[in-house]
């Protein structure tokens, strides 16, 4: 059975950070690009950021470079997203998700496999 499960979501104030954990199984994560995703209730999905699970390379949002990373570790086949200097805007549903093609694919249907989702709050 092929999933994704993230966890690491929460509250936090501005200017805070937490990190995101995406543990993938059922398939070969190494072949993959594993991306984080999120959105905001009432808005549309926004992609945030991809890593290739084999060369490692990285793309990010321009809304979150700088101030969020994505890592890997394989041998626990897990994705990561660091996120730091967090923002109000930075508020939504974060889902992991992870197809054979390419990075930024936002959509649930562009992408292989897709998490539940970890909520990211960040409030005052």
């Amino acid at each position: 059975e092929v999933q994704l499960v993230e966890s690491g979501g929460g509250m936090v104030q501005p200017g805070g950070s937490l990190r995101l954990s995406c543990v993938a199984s059922g398939f070969t994560f190494s072949t993959y690009w594993l991306s984080w995703v999120r959105q905001v209730p009432g808005k549309g999905l926004e992609w945030v950021a991809s890593i290739h699970g084999d060369t490692g390379m990285i793309y990010y949002a321009d809304s979150v470079n700088g101030r969020f990373t994505i890592s890997k570790d394989n041998a626990k086949n897990t994705v990561y997203l660091q996120m730091s200097g967090l923002q109000l805007e930075d508020t939504a549903l974060y889902y992991c998700a992870a197809n054979r093609r390419t990075y930024a694919l936002r959509e649930r249907r562009e992408n292989d496999y897709w998490g539940q989702g970890t909520q990211v709050t960040v409030s005052s």
